[in-house]
């Protein structure tokens, strides 16, 4: 007999393909209305099976977080690929092997240091790696500002005085996680257009080439309106969604693909707890939530077939145990949960929540039976 969630392991990593799919040809549809192409990140999945379903050809195009990400994908085919995380020396033979390996991976950057730290190996190794360089759009994290127009073309200067090539922009609007109203993100999403684009635009002037106009977020790909001058949209989180993007309005609670099984192993009735086998290893300590107006605490919990239970939560987690309990000030009665009953949790972080596990349990809508299994692979 096969598994289904009555007989499998728990904690166990569990796929609603059925929703899963939905997601992905909601932002399909979307960018095809907005004649944008499409370059899906890797990160949040890290498996072949759900690449295959999101990325616009076996081949690709993709977008990666790690040196790991590339070569797993590489090896299954993908030859189109953008490392979009800030390229180091030490990183560089591989990046070669890659392309040597006649895959077109293009790495990313954001200092006149990096540049010329890759055209020296290209230089010295006849090796040839094009470059993006990062955009700052909202002072999230790391890149250029696109007001900072001389620093832009010292960049691309840099990059072009050997076989490392400026290829083009790329920019992430991670404030957008930040916002909750259609339109903030809405403006979110124009912002980092303009930047992006705007930088190109400087850069084109200045005499380069800007053959790539990359954007993205899991928030602005869904709300952008008018992607005039950006050639391809990022985003990654899309293909599962999770309680972070259902607090910020990306998605209703019911979209989310993304679960953990999990079974009762006790109760503490005086506190209004049941005790469950998914800790903090199989959840993960992400608590994305608890800057939002509603607070999930570790996730929300739903029966075995993906149906919440009004008001219940995991409150807290150790190492292997979740604590579930209702929300604070909730009028409800918490539900008979006995020992040996399967519940699935919907995480706060879908690509935090995944990084626990190995494998995806694949099932279709609220139907019991595990149609697939997909392998997940770890590391950098």
């Amino acid at each position: 007999m096969s598994d289904s969630l009555r007989t499998v392991n728990t904690p166990c990593l569990v796929i609603n393909q059925q929703a899963m799919n939905t997601n992905i040809n909601r932002l399909k549809s979307h960018l095809n209305d907005l004649g944008v192409s499409f370059r899906p990140h890797l990160k949040t999945a890290k498996s072949i099976a759900v690449a295959r379903k999101v990325m616009m050809s076996e081949y690709g195009p993709a977008t990666v977080s790690t040196l790991k990400e590339a070569e797993q994908f590489a090896a299954a085919g993908v030859t189109d690929l953008t490392y979009a995380v800030g390229i180091e020396p030490g990183k560089f033979p591989r990046v070669s092997a890659l392309r040597n390996n006649n895959i077109d991976i293009s790495v990313l950057l954001d200092s006149v240091e990096q540049a010329h730290q890759l055209a020296q190996y290209c230089a010295e190794h006849g090796e040839f790696i094009p470059a993006l360089i990062e955009i700052d759009c909202d002072g999230h994290r790391s890149g250029v500002r696109p007001e900072q127009e001389e620093l832009l073309i010292e960049i691309a200067q840099a990059l072009n005085s050997s076989n490392a090539l400026f290829k083009g922009v790329l920019t992430h609007a991670g404030a957008s996680y930040s916002e909750s109203t259609v339109a903030a993100l809405k403006q979110c999403a124009d912002h980092e257009r303009d930047a992006a684009v705007g930088a190109a635009k400087t850069l084109a002037a200045a005499g380069f080439n800007c053959e790539v106009v990359s954007v993205g977020s899991t928030p602005t790909a869904h709300f952008s309106e008018d992607l005039t001058g950006v050639t391809e949209v990022r985003a990654g989180v899309f293909v599962f969604f999770d309680l972070v993007m259902a607090g910020i309005g990306v998605c209703k609670i019911e979209d989310i693909a993304l679960s953990v099984l999990t079974t009762v192993i006790g109760h503490q009735a005086d506190k209004g707890w049941i005790l469950v086998d998914a800790g903090w290893m199989a959840m993960s300590r992400d608590r994305g939530t608890s800057r939002q107006k509603i607070d999930q605490g570790y996730g929300i919990v739903c029966d075995v077939h993906g149906r919440p239970f009004a008001d219940l939560i995991m409150v807290d987690a150790n190492q292997e145990h979740g604590v579930i309990a209702l929300r604070s000030q909730s009028s409800k009665r918490l539900p008979n949960l006995p020992i040996g009953t399967r519940l699935r949790i919907l995480p706060n972080h879908a690509c935090a929540t995944a990084a626990q596990h190995n494998e995806y349990k694949v099932v279709d809508g609220d139907q019991d039976n595990i149609v697939d299994v997909w392998p997940r692979f770890y590391g950098w």
